[in-house]
């Protein structure tokens, strides 16, 4: 089977019909089986077996649905941490149990920025057992919101091109990426990023695969493009650097990151499956 992107799978049986009905969820919250998700140092904490940390039900605030026929709950966090801080525990965390965290932290994330109505100012309430929030005052629903970003590989002849961005640690390169923009399709958004951040003009445009990214609450839409040159044109603004990489130097990458000629994206991200993708097409 070719290679998933992390956080993938359902997770969660989510339960929407539920959500409606206030009642329902709280007669789950107080069954003796119900569980609630700890949160430690702004992040769903994660044991030593990679599994997720759940405890007694005090605060059930957001209602994330079902994991193995279990209810299961979270408060909202008041503070979360972003990607940096996640990098150090993701390691650990266990591929079964990411989906689960993905979900809680988007959307615990999401709560504790929205507070106020968008609309006319007012306190929100949460409704649909934490799924959104109504305005009392002006009646408006607010949905957690997912950022679309294309993400992708540009191929010529049997190479690939990868870049990498100061912050990386050293000789790491990834695929590039970037949001999609209002009115933009997801083959224009790809070949908009490619000429903007590299100077490169790609054709044929296909998606891969996709990835949920909770860093706060992204949807990674992965790509591949071909390009109609090999001629960079590298936007320092955006990239330190960018090159071509033959598919014996991504093999060797892949399989031994210390003696190939680059670090690869660590295996929770997505731009590290369509590295996997690419050497089995």
């Amino acid at each position: 089977m070719r290679p998933e992107p992390f956080f993938s799978g359902a997770g969660l049986d989510r339960a929407d019909a539920l959500r409606v009905d206030p009642d329902a969820i709280a007669r789950l919250a107080e069954g003796p089986d119900a569980r609630e998700l700890v949160w430690r140092d702004g992040l769903p904490a994660i044991g030593e077996d990679g599994a997720l940390e759940w405890g007694r039900v005090t605060a059930p605030e957001l209602f994330l649905g079902f994991e193995g026929g279990e209810p299961r709950f979270t408060a909202i966090p008041q503070a979360v941490e972003g990607s940096r801080a996640a990098f150090a525990i993701m390691a650990n965390l266990s591929a079964e149990a990411a989906p689960v965290f993905a979900a809680a932290l988007s959307l615990g994330g999401w709560h504790s920025r929205h507070g106020f109505c968008a609309t006319c100012g007012a306190l929100t309430e949460i409704v649909r057992g934490g799924w959104s929030r109504s305005c009392p005052g002006c009646g408006a629903e607010h949905y957690p919101r997912v950022d679309p970003v294309v993400i992708m590989l540009a191929e010529h002849d049997g190479s690939l091109l990868l870049g990498r961005q100061s912050q990386y640690p050293p000789g790491r390169y990834s695929a590039l990426a970037g949001f999609v923009e209002t009115g933009e399709t997801i083959e224009a958004a790809v070949a908009r990023e490619l000429y903007e951040e590299a100077g490169i003009a790609v054709s044929e445009v296909r998606y891969v695969a996709s990835q949920p990214w909770p860093f706060p609450s992204s949807l990674m839409i992965g790509c591949r493009a071909r390009a109609q040159s090999r001629e960079l044109r590298i936007d320092m603004a955006e990239l330190e650097d960018a090159r071509w990489f033959t598919r014996a130097e991504v093999a060797e990458a892949l399989r031994d990151p210390d003696a190939g000629a680059f670090h690869p994206p660590p295996r929770f991200a997505i731009a590290r499956t369509l590295l996997e993708h690419w050497l089995t097409a």
